[in-house]
């Protein structure tokens, strides 16, 4: 019996090994999204956009999106940046705390107006309070940390301790 060019390309894989790494990343895959759903219900607890639309109700996505800034937090040479969108926001209505090794950005966002007239078509705006509480990787110098706001997204620069900056120590390879 002659083998399909499918069956050759599978029998490859297997072969060289490829085939095991996606059986593992189908095992892991599940579990990974787990992990993610369980993050989003305590970050976003009722209302989380990819949940909704994970329960086949994308509409109501937009109705239901919580004020709350999407967050990248990585270190540099010297400092722990934390940077935050926050569209639709005045610097003014934005407050940013630093204890320890925890940094919490609160704000609101307000409406703009108030519309008597009910004929809406879409309503995706959103607006209200937030507040993100977020634990940073490293010791740092809380005292010195500086943040800026342009075009919607806010950066947070925090020098890290001393003690932290000397914790990296390049090893030569013998």
């Amino acid at each position: 019996m002659a083998e399909t060019q499918k069956e050759k390309e599978v029998s490859k894989r297997e072969q060289s090994g490829e085939m095991e790494s996606q059986e593992r990343r189908r095992l892991r895959s599940p579990l990974e999204e787990m992990e993610r759903w369980f993050e989003e219900s305590f970050s976003r607890p009722f209302f989380s956009p990819r949940l909704l639309g994970r329960f086949g109700l994308p509409e109501l996505t937009s109705v239901f999106t919580p004020v709350s800034p999407q967050v990248d937090i990585y270190e540099d040479r010297n400092d722990v940046v934390v940077k935050a969108e926050i569209p639709g926001i005045k610097k003014e209505d934005i407050e940013i705390n630093v204890k320890e090794n925890m940094i919490t950005i609160s704000g609101e966002k307000k409406g703009e107006e108030k519309v008597e007239r009910k004929d809406y078509y879409r309503l995706e705006r959103s607006f209200g309070s937030f507040s993100r509480h977020l634990h940073l990787p490293t010791d740092i110098q809380a005292d010195k940390a500086k943040a800026t706001f342009r075009d919607g997204v806010l950066e947070v620069r925090i020098p890290k301790s001393e003690a932290a900056k000397q914790q990296t120590k390049k090893i030569p390879i013998e």
